[in-house]
């Protein structure tokens, strides 16, 4: 690994942020957290940050050399915020940038897809991270995970289909080896769990990990694009809801060796994963 300089964390309590800012000052690395709030984060120095407001983008750039982005939350089309930072961000110095997009994006694709296709030539050195669905949906403040504790209930529109589901621990390491790596990564990276599973998996899991019972409620598209709808923009509600479709038709169900050939050990199973969070929180 090389000597890094300062790595300023977008998103930084966030559920990828908050881990690779943790990871990389337990490394010695040292980090500016970004957030809206200046959160502080153990061994970070705390930094106030909005994408919506550019007068905190150069403070926050001031003596950074590498940056980690976490795209604006529900923004179907981040371009006209993100790349006015990351010109700022080459101007001001920062050598090194790592993207978080998703494996259900590729390069030139909507939304974070098209700061996906900028980045390389705003850069020498760069990485997109395009990890699958979070393990963490299920254990956090996701829709998911409030459903199944409301009622028990995970609603999608995947059908049978499957999803390389993926620890965001994982997603951290990997990120915190393509900040921080000699060598620069410069290319994309689909990041999964070790195995493909359906919601049907995932419900029959939580269950027998809870022992609470958990079941898979399937919807159609235009049901699951209403139900997000109640609470996300319209735009936003369908693109996610045409995931659920892409997963049905089979569109993530991979996997693949990033988290073992960049960190050098297994990716997490989503058991491992939720035996780990139901231990910390009993």
């Amino acid at each position: 690994m090389t000597t890094a300089g300062t790595t300023l964390v977008i998103g930084a309590t966030g559920t990828t942020g908050s881990r690779t800012a943790a990871q990389l000052t337990a490394a010695g690395h040292r980090v500016r957290a970004a957030s809206r709030q200046a959160t502080p984060v153990a061994g970070a120095e705390p930094v106030p940050f909005d994408w919506y407001d550019p007068a905190t983008h150069a403070a926050a750039l001031d003596g950074v050399d590498r940056v980690y982005l976490v795209p604006p939350l529900g923004e179907s089309d981040p371009t006209a915020v993100m790349l006015p930072f990351l010109r700022l961000a080459r101007a001001t110095g920062v050598r090194r940038a790592v993207l978080l997009s998703s494996s259900a994006i590729p390069e030139g694709g909507p939304a974070v897809g098209t700061v996906h296709q900028a980045l390389p030539g705003l850069f020498d050195q760069w990485a997109v991270l395009r990890p699958s669905w979070f393990m963490q949906n299920f254990t956090g403040t996701h829709a998911h995970a409030v459903s199944i504790r409301a009622d028990g209930v995970i609603r999608t529109a995947t059908e049978r289909g499957r999803v390389g589901f993926v620890d965001a621990g994982d997603i951290a390491a990997v990120a915190v080896r393509a900040l921080t790596d000699e060598q620069a990564l410069d290319t994309d990276l689909v990041i999964t769990g070790p195995e493909a599973l359906g919601y049907d998996d995932i419900a029959v899991i939580i269950t027998e990990v809870t022992g609470r019972p958990v079941t898979h409620r399937r919807l159609s598209y235009e049901q699951m694009r209403d139900h997000l709808a109640a609470q996300l923009p319209v735009e936003f509600a369908a693109m996610l809801a045409g995931m659920d479709r892409a997963i049905a038709e089979g569109a993530e169900d991979r996997v693949t060796d990033t988290v073992q050939r960049l960190t050098g050990r297994p990716a997490r199973t989503f058991r491992a994963v939720l035996e780990r969070e139901t231990r910390r929180h009993s």
